[in-house]
């Protein structure tokens, strides 16, 4: 019998395209950590991620309520949730995420991009992470909790520490470090709330609590839910999709001249190098998948990253081309759990990428080795650091207008 394969070891964290493309040859095979099933080719994970009536969300709460938490109220958001109340949930919270909503918000959060793009070109030399990549991400974030800028530092923490815990048996201290971030977020979230009640604002908590529609438990747990849903994607996408184009300089060029091209070359990243990798899902019944029978109570890993190289769905599915035909990627998920915020990470990732292409000439890595997230689900750089080329004549207005949508 083959050994389980370990998809947090290290090398396979830093590149899991290997193990994966081992993987598809199993083609469902058991995983450390936890002997979890893992499920790699594109036809498997597209029928797990349909399927929630013998492939449970509840799979994916469940690694977040481990023995040493006491209470985690994300076990209990949106995204750990099955049809019908998932349906329930999704309808009340979708209009915040929809068309109408995101052009409202579109001319902010054009302004935070234009804002940080310029403050990164002056200074050049930058970590794309902490200096753009993460920034715009939170202060979106904030628009829709109405909470303060300085908040982005303590929010990022929030998320690497709720992303981290169904990754591995952590130690004592780290233990205790993410217990201290679940403390925090509570108290924040129900002082936001009791203060939104009191005096309604403009903001996504106060919308929700006009509605009346969720109870007091289940706003909490999508508020918990939304940090890192609403930072870890965008965060990665556009650090992934500048890792990707200092590999492509060519198609550096291209974009460069012609910026219609941004939001084909965000899908491309989306499918080439996805910030999210994998979910999570709890089999309710014994399941026949590509001939290997996954036993009722199984935990399943459903390898998206994966499924975006494989080659029966994607030609050259190892090589990225700006000029792919077949975008239908999985990055945003399929089925019931398609994210309801897809729009919102491909604005923001479009609008971050022209401002900041509208005011260089060019960039390079300034380090060609870095770290990568310690988490299963989501992946991209902890830093990247850039050297950016200033525009010879940087264009004010080219860059404002909103391009296509993919």
């Amino acid at each position: 019998m083959n050994q389980p394969l370990n998809l947090m070891a290290p090398e396979v964290r830093a590149n899991p395209y290997p193990l994966y493309e081992e993987l598809r040859r199993g083609p469902v095979r058991q995983v450390e950590p936890g002997g979890m099933w893992a499920i790699s080719r594109y036809d498997d994970v597209v029928a797990v991620l349909k399927d929630p009536r013998r492939f449970s969300s509840e799979g994916l709460g469940r690694s977040f309520r481990p023995p040493w938490l006491e209470r985690n109220p994300t076990a209990d958001s949106l995204v750990m949730k099955d049809p019908p109340e998932h349906t329930r949930l999704r309808t009340l919270v979708g209009k915040a995420f929809g068309g109408p909503a995101l052009s409202r918000l579109e001319p902010r959060i054009r302004a935070i991009a234009e804002e940080l793009a310029e403050a990164a070109v002056r200074r050049q030399d930058v970590d794309f992470v902490a200096d753009f990549a993460l920034p715009l991400p939170t202060r979106v974030l904030n628009l829709f909790f109405g909470l303060e800028p300085s908040m982005a530092p303590r929010l990022k923490r929030w998320a690497d520490d709720l992303v981290s815990i169904p990754a591995s048996e952590p130690s004592p201290e780290r233990m205790a470090e993410v217990r201290q971030s679940l403390a925090e977020m509570e108290h924040c979230f129900q002082a936001l709330i009791e203060a939104r009640r009191a005096e309604p604002g403009d903001d996504l908590v106060s919308e929700l609590l006009r509605s009346e529609a969720l109870t007091h438990e289940e706003l909490l747990s999508f508020l918990f839910g939304m940090v890192p849903a609403g930072m870890e994607t965008t965060v990665y996408l556009l650090a992934n999709t500048m890792a990707v184009l200092a590999d492509h300089p060519h198609e550096v060029e291209r974009v460069l001249a012609d910026p219609s091209l941004i939001p084909r070359l965000v899908e491309e990243v989306l499918r080439y190098e996805p910030p999210g990798q994998s979910s999570l899902r709890l089999a309710t019944e014994d399941v026949e998948l590509s001939g290997v029978v996954i036993p009722k109570g199984a935990l399943v890993v459903v390898l998206m990253g994966a499924a975006m190289r494989d080659e029966r769905r994607f030609p050259q599915a190892d090589r990225f081309l700006l000029d792919r035909e077949n975008q239908s990627h999985l990055s945003f998920g399929h089925g019931p759990h398609f994210c309801v915020g897809a729009m919102l990470a491909r604005l923001e990732a479009r609008l971050g990428l022209e401002a900041l292409f509208s005011r260089i000439r060019g960039f390079s890595l300034t380090r060609r080795e870095f770290a990568w997230s310690r988490s299963i689900i989501a992946r991209g750089p902890l830093a990247l650091p850039l050297h950016l080329e200033p525009a010879r004549h940087p264009s004010t207005d080219a860059m404002r207008q909103p391009g296509p949508h993919p």
